[in-house]
């Protein structure tokens, strides 16, 4: 394999169609706000809304360390943070225990 360039920067008015493209492949709702972006060979491949932390990625490609590369800008570049996120518990439905008579 050959190393490739990836380009972290913020999202400029003709990535628009890019980054509403990577929404569309993830069924996500579009991005909104000041949008970071990483591209790779001239494509963008992930974009990052980081006021609430979503981002979408091309999910034909492996994104997970341009999403994280992304996250660390952000908070590099002192993006306000989005609410913590917590670990999501199953929930657990009550037994009732019916007497049999």
């Amino acid at each position: 394999m050959h190393p490739t360039t990836l380009t972290l920067r913020h999202a400029e008015p003709a990535d628009a169609a890019a980054v509403d493209r990577l929404a569309e492949l993830e069924e996500a709702a579009p991005l909104t706000g000041d949008i970071l972006v990483a591209e790779r060979d001239g494509a963008v491949i992930a974009a990052l809304a980081p006021a609430d932390d979503r981002a979408v990625a091309d999910i034909f490609l492996p994104t997970a360390r341009a999403v994280k590369m992304l996250r660390e800008l952000a908070a590099e570049l002192g993006a306000p943070a989005a609410r913590p996120r917590r670990a999501r518990r199953p929930r657990l439905a009550l037994l009732r225990t019916a007497a049999v008579r």
